[in-house]
């Protein structure tokens, strides 16, 4: 039966038509509860007229190891979306009060989840928990007050898409991994996020969508560029994102004064403000078949490209000014992909193909004689060069797995850097010299290929320790060539999603 309820919390009023049978569900829902630990109950109402939900919770917070929240739920299997307008009726408030769409494995208070989260201030991220009672993270989206959200689980993955009421919907957000399994909660909830106040949140136009994809469809892949800001001691915080659009974009590098970075997409380069906006193209003049292998001079005004437009379109390598112009090629053979500059700025380091073998080879930057470094049997590849110029990174499968090595400019003295059970790739170490970052693939992959599921490492040098920064959909493409800031505090890497 359909009964009229009004619920008075804190001085408010709210009024809708909470469909009732024998305790039954509430619109598409089963039922609402506070999640953690509350001093003031929430409510939750249906309006059938408007189709709209008001919920309004307490609770201190949605974050750390444990939330505390009104949340209202029903039971799904397999994968999801929902999608709704989301609007504070009140103004003022806590800045960071947050109304979410939310799928999550329990009702526990530390359960694993994932939310696409509208806060008061207008800040809008998809927040995560990858385990029970581990910590949250987030990726803060560069839209601001979104109207309508989407929150998409496909397999092990979900995604947050954002726009304006009745609009079209854009990706967002990097896609965090995280493993929930059938049966699991999908709804929406509402964070004061202060202990002693209560907050509302309207959400209309609301709907769950559990049809099973279109086999016949294909995915379209979209890409983000994201940076994660890197303590001295290791540990990461949270991702930000600093543009999402369709199609692939590839290898990000920093503009030596941290102001842009420059990455590559169908050829070409592009240079976009580190702090997002529209990303505008660098004339690189006859290069147009330019790949992920790119990085920028230790003084900032040159660029290093491995391009294959010319010739017999095998990968050569030139230098181009970082504001525009024409290329000067600096290999005569091919295949030749760069990987790194000198401190100095004098010779580039790369993998070049010879004779049908990948090997670490360098080259003076004005041109000249390659100097071949490793001879091992099998996959030498991804050099770049210690900051102090003391030795070269590069990585080799010469032990039967992808593992960081580490060899004297000259190629002396090679020695195993990691050695676990994941394929490891390209290694960049930090501006100080004191860490490493590289990219992990299963133990099973062969290669670099795109579109799997990776992780960013992180190594601290001095002990060896290695820290997972995070789990995304990426590999080719995701961190090819230096992506470290120049004051060593961020990493810039693209993630991807397949919709």
């Amino acid at each position: 039966m359909n009964t009229r309820r009004i619920v008075a919390l804190a001085g408010a009023v709210i009024v809708g038509a909470w469909a009732q049978d024998a305790g039954g569900p509430a619109g598409v829902f089963e039922g609402h509860l506070n999640v953690g630990t509350v001093l003031h109950p929430g409510a939750a109402v249906y309006d059938a007229a408007q189709r709209s939900y008001a919920v309004r919770g307490s609770g201190e917070n949605m974050w750390f190891t444990a939330d505390a929240f009104q949340f209202v739920w029903k039971k799904v299997s397999g994968d999801a979306s929902i999608t709704a307008d989301i609007a504070f009726p009140a103004a003022g408030g806590n800045a960071h009060r947050k109304a979410v769409l939310m799928v999550r494995q329990s009702l526990d208070a530390d359960s694993i989840y994932v939310d696409a989260a509208r806060h008061g201030e207008g800040l809008t991220s998809i927040q995560f928990r990858e385990e029970k009672g581990g910590l949250t993270h987030e990726v803060q989206s560069n839209i601001s007050a979104p109207q309508r959200l989407r929150l998409v689980k496909r397999g092990h993955y979900a995604t947050m898409l954002l726009g304006e009421a009745g609009g079209a919907l854009k990706m967002a957000a990097g896609a965090p991994r995280i493993e929930l399994n059938d049966p699991y909660y999908i709804g929406i909830g509402v964070c004061a996020h202060d202990q002693d106040a209560v907050e509302q949140a309207v959400f209309s136009n609301l709907q769950i969508d559990q049809a099973a994809p279109d086999a016949a469809r294909k995915p379209e892949l979209s890409s983000t560029l994201e940076t994660i800001p890197v303590s001295d001691a290791g540990r990461p915080g949270d991702r930000r994102v600093v543009y999402a659009t369709q199609g692939r974009i590839e290898a990000p590098n920093w503009t030596r004064d941290g102001a842009a970075i420059v990455y590559n997409s169908q050829g070409r380069l592009y240079r976009i403000a580190a702090g997002g906006g529209r990303p505008e193209a660098i004339d690189t003049g006859f290069a147009t078949r330019i790949n992920n292998d790119h990085g920028i001079s230790p003084d900032g005004t040159m660029l290093a490209i491995s391009d294959q437009s010319q010739g017999q379109h095998q990968s050569l390598i030139y230098v181009v000014p970082l504001a525009g112009g024409t290329p000067r090629r600096v290999t005569e053979r091919g295949p030749s992909y760069f990987h790194g500059w000198s401190p100095d700025g004098n010779t580039l380091a790369f993998c070049g193909v010879r004779d049908g073998e990948y090997d670490v080879y360098t080259i003076p930057a004005k041109g000249g004689a390659e100097t071949r470094l490793t001879t091992a049997p099998g996959l030498d590849d991804g050099p770049e060069y210690a900051p102090g110029g003391e030795s070269i990174y590069f990585n080799s499968e010469r032990t039967g797995r992808m593992q960081i090595w580490r060899m004297k400019p000259d190629g002396t003295d090679q020695e195993q850097v990691t050695n676990d059970e994941y394929n490891n790739w390209f290694a960049h170490p930090s501006p100080d010299g004191k860490r490493l970052v590289f990219l992990s693939y299963g133990k099973d992959v062969k290669g670099h290929p795109e579109n799997q599921d990776v992780m960013l490492r992180l190594m601290t040098l001095a002990d060896g320790k290695i820290t997972v920064l995070a789990r995304l959909f990426g590999g080719q493409g995701t961190i090819n060539t230096p992506s470290w800031s120049p004051d060593g505090k961020r990493l810039a890497f693209v993630s991807y999603q397949l919709q």
